[in-house]
């Protein structure tokens, strides 16, 4: 029989690597809460129409990348391919804005999308983002994109990552400048893709995320959608750009930056990264506050950001970060089967204290127990015997510097006490 293997686009992580995953996670969450944001988890799989609504059905992700299928109640459900719309969708059915005017939430999970494997990015992959729901002021974008920031600066990766920004205005703004758009592509249409001929008619401002060479040259010359820009418009950009300013975050204004779904409103922003590959975006979000009201909530506004946490490791790899692999405090060493009930009583008790205990379940001889001690690099090596049972006592041998002592065992709990004052 053949060995059952993991799902193309999927991967194990596994325990020599979930150190960086842990380290990452420990890093979002802490910042997060220092900027006063609280988790939220959603399920993983939702209604299919909660996607199709509020992604666009013109995505690639709605059209072609969704893992869906049909419960026994004739109810089709998708398994997430993004957090944004479960997030809002959870805001509108728990009543979030009662509780608070302001929402600030963070989260961290499983996505799935059936799209091609590739560096830093596979079939089921994980995200950590931030949503906040309520102000639609630009120093709430600046928080964001401060919160951001921040996550790279720690992770080490501020350095090797540019900020791109842009406003891509109001609906009334954004529906001028698809007219101009489809008037200056019209004539040029032959000259596109295929996908872009059908986003000329469903979504034009889709074709300025176009990655083919020959597309991005025809835009070269097309309108900016900076020209429709109403005055509200104008001031909440240039607001953003003081703000940001002051945090002092470099930026560089990408007139072609729409990203890729449709709920998008005003600011959207990337952070580049030229170590992750041909997917370089290791953060994007921005402004959508046209979402929740689109929900069949009120009118609410909101702005967040995700970022792909495989593609985030790869990049801190790249920066040679040295992540901390987990050692055990102590690796106690039973020397014979009459010990071994002493042993797993000491063990508990100094566990229940605060500290790492591990021993060796196969009953191997002294030399290969400690041999496999220094390999562990623990701290401690406690020894056990039948001659310390009879003395009521425990060899320890502090194992970096060799020496080692003879301690009472109703003393060992004493003993490891002092080392945590």
């Amino acid at each position: 029989m053949n060995a059952i293997k993991n799902i193309k686009g999927t991967h194990d992580i596994l325990p020599g690597e979930v150190c960086k995953w842990q380290e990452l996670e420990k890093i979002v969450r802490n910042i997060c809460c220092q900027f006063g944001y609280h988790e939220i988890r959603t399920p993983v799989f939702e209604e299919t129409r909660l996607f199709s609504r509020t992604v666009g059905e013109d995505t690639d992700i709605v059209s072609k990348e969704m893992y869906t299928w049909e419960d026994r109640d004739g109810k089709s459900l998708t398994l997430r391919p993004e957090l944004t719309a479960s997030v809002a969708r959870s805001y509108i059915q728990h009543n979030l804005n009662v509780k608070a005017q302001v929402q600030r939430l963070y989260y961290i999970g499983a996505l799935f999308r059936r799209e091609r494997p590739q560096k830093g990015r596979q079939r089921q992959f994980h995200q950590f983002g931030v949503e906040a729901f309520g102000s639609n002021n630009p120093e709430q974008d600046a928080e964001i994109i401060g919160i951001a920031w921040r996550i790279l600066s720690v992770c080490d990766l501020n350095a090797e990552t540019t900020l791109h920004i842009n406003s891509i205005g109001s609906e009334e703004c954004r529906n001028k400048y698809r007219i101009a758009l489809k008037k200056y592509l019209n004539p040029l249409k032959n000259d596109l893709s295929d996908i872009s001929k059908k986003r000329l008619e469903t979504n034009p401002l889709r074709i300025l995320d176009t990655k083919i060479e020959k597309e991005i040259d025809i835009l070269e010359n097309a309108p900016n959608i900076s020209e429709f820009y109403s005055n509200n418009d104008k001031t909440h950009f240039e607001q953003l750009k003081k703000f940001l300013k002051s945090l002092r975050i470099p930026y560089t204004i990408n007139n072609r930056l729409v990203r890729g779904l449709d709920y998008y409103t005003n600011t959207v922003f990337e952070f580049i990264s030229d170590e992750v590959g041909s997917q370089n975006a290791l953060i994007g979000g921005g402004r959508y506050d046209d979402l929740v009201e689109s929900m069949g909530g009120k009118t609410t506004p909101g702005i967040g950001f995700a970022a792909g946490m495989e593609r985030f490791i790869i990049a801190m790899d790249k920066t040679g970060r040295i992540f901390k692999q987990p050692k055990p405090d102590v690796y106690f060493i039973c020397l014979d089967e009459i010990s071994i009930k002493t042993m797993i009583s000491i063990s508990m008790k100094i566990r229940e204290i605060g500290f790492t205990v591990i021993s060796d379940p196969l009953r191997r001889s002294l030399k290969s127990q400690l041999r496999d001690a220094n390999r562990l690099k623990a701290t401690f090596a406690l020894i056990l015997g039948e001659t310390e049972i009879e003395r009521g006592t425990l060899c320890l041998k502090d194992l970096k510097s060799g020496s080692q002592e003879e301690i009472l065992q109703s003393e060992i709990l004493k003993y490891f006490n002092s080392l945590q004052t």
